[in-house]
């Protein structure tokens, strides 16, 4: 259950802490003092997307902080697989909101928001108006059926579910393989024409054009190349005058001068390397100039390669290497349709042999929903009965259709909540105060069967008074035995029987504040006459007293 929500710089609060009980929480407030606030913050804890509108205005970020109280639920697992702290009884869900970024952290961890979805599932149940309008559409009835059956029927949906999705990617397969199987025969020629085309250049890398360009400068240019390189090995070796000549005198003034003082010894030892590594360069030059031949043979062989692999450029891409991407593409397309025609004859028996499995199991699934479809009716037409709607009639009505992800059946909820009424879409019923029984029976009935902690209603009692508030009242009483439940509203019969009264009030002087109070004794009296009344005049309070019944 929810034990603590804490906000700071959150909208319009500076810094609040509430602690809830157990049982039934209510909250409320005058009309637009901020009572959703606290809800919203809640189901913001837990959301994907958060605006950064949340923080206080001249404040750098918000923080929303959620204790929750866990002693049903093991979740060993899920803090060794995600490398969370355990904190034993305690799980503390920490949303901090920057301009910038959105952190979520768990016991101190860091996580993701699919991590905080998981946990929602576990221990929240927030029914919203806009999940009203949720619960009317006919796509989600399927969804409340099947969870209504799943401890009977779900883990064949889940098997069914799974074989769909195999399902799915053979037949989109299939599309591919016949795709693939239609293009013509010309168009299988031409693909082979340019496979072999780009094969019989037999390129040798990607670099291979660059590469013979620069031996060609070098082949156009080797008579220059030869007078300069051996230009320069004569000035370096040659007789007189050249630059072995002058150093050996170098080398034999700094030798006399070194046996004269020691010290110029390294220097010697320098010099003798610097002129032995010329010597070198001039041997260097010397074969390098004596090897170059005017290769006329040669260059023609660059100058015909060249011009091979520049069709090829200009054909499949500018590059060498688009050259060869478009190889590997070419002769992947080429596999895909000889595989393709095939591998049609084995999807096609493929989905076959499954489409048989999923409408076997199909078959099985529509039986029990049918079955839990009858049950789950009877059980709402119960509690609308209670909730002062005693002549509605409730239906699940199931109608096939092709198979699809959940199965071969559309799921519509329909109800009449007067006699001379037919059966309608529970989308058409008209009344506000009727759709909030209506949606009270399926939470409450719901709740009783999974393992939620907190159900959280935001004003559903929308549209109802007296008796009908009276008993709305008592259903989530008799719900908050088993369930912690966080309640919005305006009707001061439901609030008078709550555990604990949360009451919210802005105030606005220097800068607009909303704050939070706990309400016991007297001042929950007075709430209660201030929402039976308008005001707290004697009248008020005593019909305040009257719903609260001595012992407060």
């Amino acid at each position: 259950m929810i034990k603590q929500l804490r906000l700071k710089n959150y909208i319009l609060i500076d810094d609040l802490t509430a602690n809830f009980d157990a049982g039934f929480n209510v909250i409320t407030g005058e009309t637009g003092a901020g009572k959703s606030i606290l809800i919203n913050a809640i189901d913001l804890v837990f959301a994907q997307r958060i605006s950064k509108d949340v923080i206080k205005s001249g404040a750098e970020k918000a923080i929303i902080e959620l204790v929750i109280e866990n002693k049903r639920h093991d979740l060993s697992e899920f803090y060794e697989e995600n490398g969370i702290d355990d904190l034993g009884d305690e799980i503390i869900i920490t949303k901090e909101i920057t301009s910038s970024s959105v952190r979520s952290r768990i016991n101190g961890s860091l996580v993701s928001t699919d991590l905080l979805k998981n946990l929602r599932s576990v221990f929240l149940d927030i029914h919203s108006q806009h999940q009203t309008y949720s619960f009317m559409q006919p796509k989600y009835h399927i969804k409340l059926l099947d969870s209504y059956g799943k401890n009977t029927y779900g883990d064949k949906l889940s098997e069914y579910k799974d074989l769909f999705s195999t399902y799915q990617l053979l037949i989109s397969k299939l599309n591919s393989a016949r795709s693939s199987a239609d293009v013509t025969e010309s168009q299988i020629d031409f693909l082979k024409f340019q496979i072999k085309e780009i094969e019989s250049a037999q390129i040798i890398s990607e670099n291979e054009d660059l590469e013979l360009e620069n031996e060609l400068e070098i082949l156009e240019n080797a008579e220059k190349l030869k007078e300069l390189s051996g230009s320069a090995y004569w000035a370096l070796n040659g007789d007189e005058g050249s630059v072995s000549e002058i150093l050996s005198k170098i080398k034999s003034n700094i030798a006399k001068a070194a046996s004269i003082d020691l010290k110029l010894t390294d220097i010697e030892q320098a010099f003798i390397s610097a002129a032995e590594a010329l010597r070198e360069v001039g041997s260097d030059l010397n074969r390098y100039s004596r090897n170059l031949e005017n290769d006329t043979e040669r260059l023609n062989q660059v100058q015909e390669r060249l011009f091979e692999l520049d069709k090829l450029k200009r054909k499949y891409g500018g590059s060498l290497e688009n050259v060869l991407i478009t190889y590997d593409k070419l002769s992947s397309e080429l596999s895909g349709i000889e595989f393709s025609t095939k591998n049609i004859e084995d999807l096609e028996l493929q989905i076959l042999n499954i489409k048989k499995q999923l409408e076997s199991l199909a078959f099985v699934i529509s039986n029990a929903r049918k079955d839990f479809a009858k049950v789950l009716s009877r059980k709402i037409e119960e509690k609308l009965e209670f909730l002062e709607l005693p002549k509605s009639r409730f239906e699940i009505s199931i109608s096939s259709k092709e198979l699809s992800i959940d199965g071969c059946d559309n799921v519509e909820f329909l109800i009449s909540t007067n006699v001379s009424e037919d059966l309608k879409p529970l989308a058409k019923v008209a009344s506000g105060g009727e759709i909030s029984r209506v949606m009270l029976a399926i939470k409450s009935i719901f709740a009783e069967n999974d393992d939620i902690d907190t159900v959280i209603f935001d004003e559903i009692d929308t549209g109802i008074s007296g008796k009908a508030s009276q008993s709305v009242a008592d259903e989530i009483v008799s719900l908050a035995k088993f369930r912690q439940i966080i309640l919005i509203t305006h009707q001061p019969i439901i609030a008078s029987k709550s555990d604990k009264h949360f009451y919210v009030r802005k105030s606005q002087h220097d800068e607009t504040k909303v704050e939070v109070y706990v309400l016991t004794g007297e001042n929950k009296i007075k709430a209660l006459a201030e929402l039976a009344g308008g005001q707290i005049n004697a009248e008020s309070i005593e019909f305040a007293r009257a719903l609260v019944g001595p012992g407060i």
